[in-house]
Parts: C-alpha cells; sequence; structure tokens
C-alpha cells in the first residue's frame, strides 16, 4: 500500500473512532453541560464580584495542545495525560500572556505561553545555568530577571531565553530573596534579606545595564524605613515603592528616590494584620496585593494601605483559593492575577470580573486559515 494511502486511511480510521467514542460519551458531556458550576467570584454574593477564579496551571499539558492521534492513544490504552510538572514554585512573573515560573527543584524557570500553546524552560543551558531561582521580573520588553540565591547573583535573560548577564556576587549580598525592575528596565531592586546574624537587611538599586551601584534603601531595625527580614518589593504608582517587611509584619511604602514614605500593617489574625507576609505586588491601578503564607491568601489594599478584600484560604485540601504555602504573586496588564502555591505545586489564575472570558493576553492564538 502507497504511504499517502496508509496515511490516509490511519486519518480516516482514527476520525471514526474518535467520533464514535464522542457519540458514546455525549450524553455524559450534555450532563456536564446542564450541571456546569457556577463561577467561583470574589468577594462571595451578596457583594459585587471583582475577580473569578479562571483556571489552574500544573504542569506544559495545560498549555499545549494534544494531538489526535495523542488523544486517540489515551483513549485506547486508558493512560493520563501527562507532561512536564511544576515540582517546587517559587515566584511567578507575566509578559503579554508568557507565564515565567521559578521551581527551585527543578532549578530552572518554566515557560508557559499561553497565547502561543507551548512550554519551554530558561536557565538550563551551561551559559546563564541557574542553581537556586527565587523572585523573578520581566521589564517592558519582556526580558526576564532571577534572583538566585545560591549564586548570590541577578542573571538576565530575553524573552525567549536567551542569556544575557549577571549582575552581583558574593560580596554585594548576604542572602538574596527576590529581583524587581522598573518598565523601562533602567533600574533594578535586589531584596538582601540578611539573616539573624547579618545587619544587611535591606534593599539595594543597581543599573542593570552595566551593574552600577546606586543606592540602597534601609537597614536593620524596627523603624520607619528600617527593615527586619524583607522580602520582596513591588512597584506601584507615582514610582513608589512598596517593601515587605517581613519580620516587622508589615508592608513600608517608600519615593521613588528612596526615602520613606508611610507603613501599613501589624501582626495579627484579622484581616488587614500579617502573619508570614512574602511576595508583593501591584496592578495597573496601583492597588497592592500581599501574599500571607499563614493565612493562605492574598490581600488587596487600595495604594495607601487601606484594604479592600482578600482572595483564598489556608486549606489541607487543594480546589480553586485553597492553599497551604502559597508563595508568589504577579498581576499582569489586563489585571489578571497569577497566585502560586508551594504545598500544592500550582498556579491559579484568577481574572476581573469586568474582562471577558476571552479577552486579554490569555487568549490562545487561532491557527491562520489557508486561503
Amino acid at each position: 500500500m502507497a504511504p499517502c494511502t496508509a496515511t490516509l486511511l490511519h486519518r480516516l480510521t482514527l476520525v471514526a473512532v474518535i467520533a464514535l467514542a464522542a457519540c458514546a460519551q455525549l450524553p455524559d458531556q450534555s450532563q456536564r453541560a446542564r450541571t456546569k458550576a457556577e463561577p467561583i467570584v470574589f468577594p462571595k454574593p451578596p457583594d459585587s464580584p471583582r475577580f473569578v477564579y479562571e483556571r489552574t496551571i500544573l504542569s506544559s499539558a495545560d498549555i499545549k495542545p494534544e494531538s489526535e492521534d495523542d488523544a486517540f492513544r489515551r483513549y485506547v490504552t486508558g493512560e493520563a495525560r501527562t507532561g512536564d510538572f511544576i515540582g517546587k514554585p517559587y515566584a511567578v512573573a507575566v509578559h503579554h500572556g508568557r507565564i515565567f515560573v521559578s521551581d527551585t527543584a527543578s532549578r530552572h524557570i518554566k515557560v508557559f505561553d499561553v497565547p502561543g500553546q507551548r512550554y519551554f524552560t530558561i536557565g538550563e543551558e551551561e551559559r546563564g545555568q541557574l542553581v537556586k531561582p527565587l523572585g523573578i521580573d520581566t521589564d517592558a520588553a519582556g526580558n526576564l530577571y532571577v534572583a538566585d540565591a545560591t549564586q548570590k547573583a541577578i542573571l538576565i535573560y530575553t524573552r525567549d531565553g536567551r542569556y544575557l548577564r549577571k549582575i552581583g556576587g558574593e560580596d554585594l549580598f548576604d542572602r538574596l530573596s527576590s529581583v524587581t525592575v522598573n518598565p523601562e528596565g533602567t533600574r533594578v531592586y535586589i531584596v538582601d534579606i540578611g539573616g539573624v546574624n547579618s545587619e544587611n537587611h535591606r534593599v539595594r538599586v543597581f543599573d542593570p545595564h552595566n551593574g552600577k551601584h546606586i543606592m540602597d534603601i534601609g537597614k536593620r531595625g524596627t523603624g520607619a524605613g528600617e527593615f527586619n527580614l524583607p522580602r520582596d518589593l513591588a512597584i506601584g504608582k507615582e514610582g513608589r515603592l512598596y517593601v515587605v517587611d517581613g519580620g516587622n509584619f508589615r508592608v513600608q511604602i517608600f519615593n521613588a528616590d528612596g526615602s520613606y514614605r508611610e507603613s501599613f500593617g501589624a501582626v495579627g489574625r484579622q484581616v488587614g494584620n500579617f502573619a508570614r507576609p512574602k511576595e508583593v505586588a501591584t496592578d495597573p491601578e496601583g492597588n497592592v496585593y500581599v501574599v500571607d503564607a499563614a493565612f493562605g491568601n492574598f490581600q488587596i489594599f487600595n495604594p495607601d494601605g487601606e484594604l479592600l478584600m482578600f482572595i483564598g484560604e489556608r486549606s489541607e485540601k487543594n480546589g480553586p483559593a485553597k492553599y497551604m504555602l502559597p508563595s508568589g504573586i504577579a498581576i499582569d496588564d489586563d489585571g489578571r492575577v497569577f497566585f502560586v502555591d508551594q504545598w500544592f505545586r500550582k498556579l491559579d489564575v484568577f481574572r476581573p470580573w469586568s474582562l471577558p472570558e476571552d479577552g486579554g493576553n490569555l487568549v490562545a492564538q487561532r491557527p491562520k486559515q489557508d486561503g
């Protein structure tokens, strides 16, 4: 039999079998459609919704489309769909629908390109190899900045993973935690968490192009503008700098020039308090999102630190907005929230209620039609 004829016959057989399988499953699919759960919204009724749970990403299989042959093979064998799963996620960054997740177990960055429906990794090549990637961020061009705790340096890559350069070194940091870059890519803010035996609890600011040290913000202490185990930094409206001051259970706000402005938060069990604050992010409106690992949620504040709402709860059972050890958070240009949990090894995505389901940067690209 000619190769082209065999291929055609195989395709026709495949389509016929899948069609029969689909017909056999039709009643079940119809039932699922009739019993489709209502969207999970936040806050809960009777309050007006502001966010809706959209999806969870666990592996590359949640992004890459499955071929007809693979689908047919799984149907015949009964095997589960597989992919490259998230091992131990720490932080997340997003640029135009491309999601970057640092994975300390795999020692690289996992990249989920939702619009392009593809998956790849960054930081496994000898040049630019990562050891313990923690905090990550992107600039307006999509360049990726990775804080490597073991190398005590920031490694910089293009959006597609090509290694560019490294800044930092053993003599510049005690205990590297996170990295934040301004949209223009002209200043990089690196959080040095210090430690019990270190006085270097601070934010160090560098020029990411030549590695020149620009200034430091803060020192160890409990007063205004002082830190005790700082964890992360986010840039908000008017260039404001929001720093998670973990050991002092607060978020401190600085002006763009590094001068102290004010702070909000205190240790406690009520909403608006902090128990174990970790990462911070800001949305296009300047609102501030703070992860609390002990509460199992992220709290949303206005630019001046007034509590607006929170999403998530601590739980030993996995599910939408259920967390045991949350760590990383990022907000994209659409206002979507990307939230990482280390224990359940997942990334949850929440969409603003005002954004259509098929709107924004996470819409998969449709294949081009011939003719």
